[in-house]
């Protein structure tokens, strides 16, 4: 147990806020950190289930609805569990307040659902932690300059954690979650997967990109960018458990760090780190479009300006007419508005007709060990296709290598594919 003060961020998912129950727990958990004598704050996510619920209530509303009235209506689920919290805490004898995206403030940038931290405005909040109160922070909400309510997009809460952590000049951010760390797949479909005690934070980044569920990309990213130091733990814990000032989670470290983990053979290097999946993609084919230059830009140049993300990016050789068939994808929440605003500027595009595919996945291996091994991609390859599985697409990176498949084929590639990796845990 650390006997030094620390600054200390805590930051709980939805699984860890679903029901009065699970917030009692939450609260314990709190107050065990606090009791301590350390200073305190908490981001909360808002319940399981709950924000899905809120964006249903939008799209029936309104299929192509405004940005900034569905940041209205989602950002309501942070709130509650950030009241509910403080008042359990408060039921228990501790000081604690709820400090809402407007009122530090959060100031965000960029688009409505999409928003980017910009700054926070902590001094008010950290005088109410040096004078021992608990506070309580929605996750994934902001203000704009306009003094509009913004969201931070899905999984906006680990980056409000990590936001909330820079500001304070916190000595850690602990991210509790469902899982006790890590791993190097999802255990659920994997049961041999193994739990990690370290990832860089360039390995959680592409993780995290390409359907890794324990941290989102952006909290990564900006963790790295501040030096924020990241663990990973379980809010599914008994009494007994070993304190979070152990380090009984994953670490999300600098390079130079896990080098020293290394160093003292508290780490093993190894080529793969992880396997991971995503099946909240779509994908969209234009045939018969135009091979010349510009025709690419008159397609992804109107999508970026609506801030849809576009991720894999295949352009099939010409055709003997002079043209050619572009295939890409995006997220499955922007599918239909990108479909929108390609119907809207057929014409312009020239394209012939959309074929559009929600039943797909994105399979990923990630390692840093890829930056000096040849032959990863091969064997990926190789694995897949020995197991009848047809590869639709390929993108890599420095670190990571992805495929496009049937989402029907989702659980038995990743299984595949860590035991072609070695990475199954021994019996």
């Amino acid at each position: 147990m650390a006997t030094e003060k620390q600054r200390i961020v805590m930051k709980f998912g939805g699984t860890s806020m679903a029901g009065t129950e699970r917030i009692r727990r939450v609260a314990n958990i709190v107050r065990a950190q606090a009791s301590g004598g350390n200073e305190v704050a908490v981001v909360v996510s808002a319940m399981a289930g709950e924000t899905d619920r809120l964006i249903n209530f939008c799209r029936e509303a309104n299929a192509l609805h405004d940005p900034a009235e569905y940041d209205v209506v989602v950002a309501s689920g942070e709130q509650v569990t950030s009241g509910l919290l403080a008042l359990t805490l408060q039921s228990f004898g501790c000081k604690a307040r709820s400090w809402l995206g407007w009122q530090l403030p959060v100031k965000t940038i960029e688009a409505h659902s999409k928003a980017r931290v910009s700054t926070i405005d902590a001094p008010g909040m950290v005088a109410s932690m040096e004078s021992g109160e608990i506070a309580i922070v929605p996750g994934f909400q902001g203000v704009s300059d306009e003094g509009r309510i913004t969201t931070l997009g899905r999984g906006g809460s680990d980056t409000s954690a990590v936001a909330v952590a820079a500001a304070v000049k916190a000595d850690r951010c602990d991210i509790y979650t469902d899982v006790d760390g890590v791993y190097t797949t999802d255990p659920r479909i994997v049961a041999k997967a193994r739990k990690l005690k370290a990832v860089t934070y360039e390995e959680m980044l592409e993780l995290a990109s390409v359907g890794a569920k324990v941290l989102q990309t952006r909290s990564v990213g900006l963790a790295m960018k501040e030096g924020v130091r990241i663990q990973v733990l379980s809010s599914f814990v008994g009494d007994d458990a070993v304190s979070a000032d152990e380090l009984p989670g994953t670490l999300i470290v600098s390079d130079e760090e896990m080098d020293e983990l290394v160093e003292k053979g508290l780490m093993e290097r190894q080529l793969v780190t992880g396997i991971a999946h995503d099946k909240n993609e779509a994908k969209i084919i234009l045939t018969r479009v135009p091979d010349k230059p510009g025709a690419v830009a008159d397609i992804f140049t109107p999508l970026a300006e609506a801030s849809i993300n576009v991720d894999m990016i295949i352009q099939n050789v010409g055709r003997d007419k002079g043209e050619t068939d572009v295939t890409f994808t995006v997220p499955q929440a922007d599918l239909a508005r990108a479909q929108a605003m390609l119907d809207d500027r057929a014409e312009e595009i020239g394209y012939n007709r959309v074929i559009t595919d929600s039943h797909i996945a994105k399979i990923s291996v990630v390692g840093v060990g890829m930056k000096s091994h040849a032959g990863v991609a091969s064997t990926m390859f190789r694995a897949l296709s020995d197991r009848g599985i047809n590869i639709q697409a390929i993108s890599t990176s420095e670190i990571k290598v992805s495929v496009l498949i049937d989402e029907d084929e989702t659980e038995l590639a990743v299984r595949v594919l860590h035991t072609a990796y070695g990475l199954d845990a021994n019996d």
